[in-house]
């Protein structure tokens, strides 16, 4: 079965709807910077390796690799990295539309919408992408075996890319998309349309 390969979904996503990272207001934050060791004849050669995450706190957010020998740079290369990534995310009142499960690898984490003043209740690695999401009530929580930030972040995004908006919804059910979006505010904690 083998391994996803989200960075080829993203790919696909933003060949759909195109984003250009120039006209967003972008903010970034480093999740993990981890150093590697190579034992040359010489000596130890050092390494980094670092993750960072882009995101507008307004639906769009995105992930990055970076490797360099120091650090500043390779924090550099992540952010260049996570500016290529930006995928748009359905939003509905501060939190997501639906649950959804994402995995990557042995990573599984499971997301759910939450009420208004329930704020950002999610662990690790996944609390950065949602919170430069711009998701302010939410629950998640990893349920895979590993909490290795790398998969957890690319599970997230996984998760992130199965949900559907309420229009998307609508056209697949035959159903008015103003009655998908009142269901949707009873999660979101509020009133619902009749």
């Amino acid at each position: 079965m083998g391994v996803k390969n989200i960075e080829r979904l993203i790919e696909q996503r933003i060949k759909e709807n195109p984003i250009n990272p120039d006209t967003l207001n972008l903010e970034e934050k480093v999740v993990e910077i981890r150093r590697t060791t190579r034992v040359m004849e010489g000596g130890r050669r050092f390494s980094f390796s670092t993750l960072a995450i882009v995101g507008d706190r307004n639906g769009h957010v995105g992930f990055g690799h970076g490797k360099a020998r120091e650090v500043p740079p390779s924090i550099a290369k992540a952010i260049v990295d996570a500016k290529k990534r930006i995928i748009k995310v359905p939003l509905i009142e501060g939190t997501i539309p639906h649950d959804v499960y994402g995995d990557y690898d042995s990573a599984v984490v499971l997301l759910k919408p939450a009420r208004r003043g329930t704020g950002v209740v999610a662990g690790g690695p996944m609390r950065p992408v949602l919170e430069l999401l711009g998701v302010t009530d939410v629950l998640a929580k990893i349920v895979g075996r590993t909490t290795n930030p790398n998969a957890v972040v690319r599970a997230t995004f996984d998760a992130l890319l199965k949900l559907k908006s309420p229009e998307e919804v609508a056209k697949v059910r035959g159903l008015e998309e103003e009655k998908i979006r009142s269901v949707y505010r009873i999660y979101a904690g509020g009133v619902p349309v009749r």
